[in-house]
C-alpha cells in the first residue's frame, strides 16, 4: 500500500523541487558517502519502461578524472570543482517504446532526475551536464565504444560554494505548460 497521504510530506517534496537549482560553483569539499548512497538509493528505484532498468551510472569522485572529465564537458568548470560527477549510460539502446521514443534516453533522464531531487533533499547541488562530447566521456570513463552504450547525461554532485550567485527560478504561469482533456 502507498504511504503518501499528501499533507506534510506532499509540502516536503514540493519545497525540495522549489529549493533545487543548477549549481555552477563548488565548495572544495567532498560528498560523503552516505549521502552519495542515498542518491544512488534513488537512482535504483527510478521507474523504468517495461521495468528494462537498462542504465548504468558511473560514479566519478578522484579530482584527477573529474580534471579530465572538464575538457570532454567543453570547459564546463564546475565539473571539475564538485565532489562527483554521476555519468548515466543507456543500455539496450535498440529499444524503441511502442511511443517512438528510445527507452534509454527516458529511462536514463528519469534515474538523472530521481538523483537531482535526492541530492537536493541531502543538502547537495546538481548540475546536468549535457553539453558534451561523447566519445570524449566514453574515453574518460572506460565507457565502450560503439553504440551499444550511450551517454545519455552527466550530473555534477556536491556542495554549492558560498556566495554563489544564484539565479531566481523563473518558470512559467502552470496554464502556459498544462491542458486538461485535450491540447
Amino acid at each position: 500500500p502507498r504511504t503518501g497521504t499528501g499533507g506534510a510530506m506532499s509540502e516536503v517534496v514540493l519545497r525540495v523541487l522549489l529549493e533545487r537549482h543548477s549549481v555552477r560553483a563548488y565548495a572544495p569539499r567532498p560528498v560523503e558517502r552516505e549521502k552519495l548512497d542515498h542518491v544512488l538509493e534513488a537512482v535504483r528505484l527510478a521507474p523504468t519502461a517495461r521495468n528494462t532498468q537498462n542504465f548504468r551510472v558511473v560514479v566519478v569522485t578522484e579530482h584527477e578524472t573529474l580534471r579530465q572529465l572538464v575538457e570532454a564537458c567543453k570547459g564546463q568548470s564546475q565539473v571539475g570543482e564538485c565532489g562527483a560527477v554521476l555519468a548515466f549510460c543507456g543500455l539496450d539502446t535498440s529499444y524503441v517504446m511502442s511511443c517512438g521514443q528510445p527507452g534509454y534516453t527516458v529511462n536514463a533522464a528519469i534515474a538523472a532526475d530521481h538523483a537531482a531531487v535526492q541530492a537536493a533533499a541531502e543538502g547537495l547541488g546538481t548540475c546536468w551536464i549535457c553539453g558534451f562530447y561523447e566519445d570524449k566521456v566514453k574515453a574518460v570513463l572506460h565507457v565502450p565504444a560503439g553504440p551499444e552504450v550511450r551517454v545519455v547525461a552527466l550530473l555534477t554532485l556536491g556542495y554549492e560554494a558560498d556566495g554563489a550567485a544564484q539565479k531566481p527560478k523563473d518558470r512559467k504561469p502552470l496554464a502556459q505548460l498544462v491542458s486538461y482533456e485535450t491540447w
